[in-house]
């Protein structure tokens, strides 16, 4: 094939590729979801352990609300990145076979996205903590999806 039709739509040495995913095999694990989480949930608890300073005192108030505002926007954003690597699990790697492994498959995703947006709604320490039971929970069918056990754990 010359290289400077490789895009020609007309060339007929095109072959048609194929894959089963969006990526090769291998790129999906749960770690990204469980570490994002993991993320918001500690500006979950960040913003609950804070205290508001002393009155009239404008420049420890101007750091107070500083530190809230990051600690929020971090909280939101992790939120979101745990909820997108989820549904890219979700979509992406899961296909119809694993329903039988999995009954539940399809209500377990959907409540860790709906876990993953109430983190982002409130500051609920009972919030953040469902969304790490249902990371969890995807980790473990992840891996026992492919035959494998890999531990599951924390940072903190």
């Amino acid at each position: 094939m010359n290289p400077k039709n490789l895009f020609s739509t007309d060339d007929a040495d095109i072959a048609t590729a194929e894959a089963h995913c969006d990526g090769p095999c291998g790129v999906y694990d749960p770690a990204s979801a469980r570490i994002a989480a993991e993320a918001a949930k500690s500006m979950t608890t960040k913003l609950l352990g804070m205290h508001a300073p002393e009155a009239g005192d404008a420049a420890a108030m101007a750091a107070h609300l500083n530190t809230a505002a990051r600690y929020a926007i971090i909280k939101e954003e992790q939120a979101e990145l745990a909820k997108h690597e989820l549904l890219v699990l979700w979509t992406d790697y899961f296909k119809p076979a694993h329903l039988e492994a999995f009954p539940d498959l399809h209500e377990t995703f959907w409540n860790a996205a709906k876990a993953c947006s109430a983190v982002k709604q409130n500051v609920d320490p009972a919030a953040a903590d469902e969304m790490m039971a249902a990371v969890e929970k995807i980790h473990n069918m992840f891996w026992q999806s492919k035959d494998r056990e890999v531990t599951y754990y924390t940072a903190s």
